[in-house]
């Protein structure tokens, strides 16, 4: 598939209501394949991006410029298709896998979002909004990324980056095709790293937060009870699914933190990657928000989270399935290797991705 040109003209919005329902969950197919999938919600249109980004892409690492320290040019060792918000310009990824094999999904974090401070000592720095290109430019593995952030700053200044009062608050899980799962926070100005052993990420609070909660639900069980004995009465269940009574169906994030994690541990294994496909596929669909259910005030105006678009990307195969808001019954298909070929960048935002028509099936059932 060709990527067109983007229109290099793209306002950044003076505000910005956050979005607060983004769900990842990756699975591992039993013949290895791995499979990381995302929804991305936000309240108003972020006019997100598809961005192809080939080897060697020029990436500045730079400080505050407060700070007056030098800028230096890398180039990047992978090529990386990913998806970035159109009104944020310099195409900031925030969902990508690499041609390495390693994916990321970023996830507001609101109240509890603070990134590094850089001293005039520090070597090496990166800004949030850089931090995708560079971390899938760069690294292969979740293991070679790790080692990497220890001794890397990751900053933000709106004033300094021109994003306004858009919402930069962000954590990230990094999964990688032998499927090490990473989640990485920016806490109290400090690195945090959790193994991602849930194989979930949801927004607020932070991860050691949704781990602990999940203590909460131990109760339930893909096997509910068939029928008690109520004195002479033998009482039947309604029908199947009443282990699972207590998962929460709202759609805050702890609630799509319990509710994945408990669909991706108890379902049937996917065989291969396209059944892990589907399985990832499955889950997320527990998780998607129509326009209208997830609102909010702000100010005068109610505004609501709704499901932009989902990625489902095959970090084996380097496959990535995509669809947006307006085409969520059918997922488009991407190539990776065919766009990593091309060898040139390229960008096309994703509402306007060639999506099908409705098929017509009539004659199927026509003698």
């Amino acid at each position: 598939m060709v990527l067109r040109t983007l229109l290099s003209s793209v306002c950044v919005l003076a505000t910005l209501n956050a979005s607060l329902a983004c769900t990842a969950v990756d699975v591992v197919a039993g013949d290895g394949t791995v499979v990381a999938g995302r929804t991305m919600e936000w309240a108003v249109d972020m006019k997100w991006t598809l961005v192809s980004q080939p080897v060697g892409t020029s990436l500045t690492m730079s400080a505050p410029p407060s700070l007056g320290l030098p800028a230096r040019t890398i180039t990047t060792k992978y090529a990386v298709v990913g998806v970035a918000p159109g009104v944020i310009p310099g195409n900031a990824l925030l969902e990508g896998q690499n041609s390495a094999g390693l994916g990321m999904s970023a996830n507001f974090l609101p109240g509890f979002t603070q990134y590094q401070t850089v001293t005039p000592q520090d070597r090496n720095y990166v800004s949030v909004l850089s931090f995708g290109t560079w971390s899938l430019g760069s690294y292969a593995t979740v293991a070679e990324l790790k080692a990497a952030l220890q001794s890397t700053k990751v900053w933000f200044d709106a004033a300094a980056l021109g994003t306004g009062d858009t919402p930069t608050t962000l954590h990230f899980v990094f999964t990688d095709k032998t499927g090490a799962s990473v989640v990485v926070e920016y806490v109290a100005g400090e690195l945090r790293l959790y193994d991602n052993a849930t194989h979930v990420l949801t927004n607020a609070p932070t991860y050691d937060w949704q781990l602990l909660n999940v203590r909460n639900y131990l109760n339930v069980s893909t096997v509910g009870v068939q029928s008690v004995r109520i004195g002479t009465a033998n009482v039947t269940a309604l029908g199947q699914g009443g282990g699972m009574v207590g998962i929460p169906g709202d759609y805050t994030p702890p609630s799509r933190f319990v509710r994945a994690t408990f669909l991706r541990h108890h379902a049937t294994q996917p065989a291969t990657g396209a059944d892990a496909v589907q399985a990832v596929g499955h889950i997320l669909n527990t998780v998607d928000i129509p326009l209208g259910i997830a609102q909010s005030r702000d100010g005068n105006q109610l505004v609501s989270d709704y499901t932009q678009f989902v990625a489902i990307k095959d970090l084996t195969n380097n496959r990535l399935m995509i669809t947006d808001y307006n085409h969520r019954l059918t997922y488009l298909t991407l190539d990776l290797n065919t766009i990593f070929a091309q060898d040139k960048p390229a960008t096309i935002p994703i509402a306007d991705l060639p999506y099908p028509k409705g098929i017509d099936a009539t004659s199927s059932l026509k003698k």
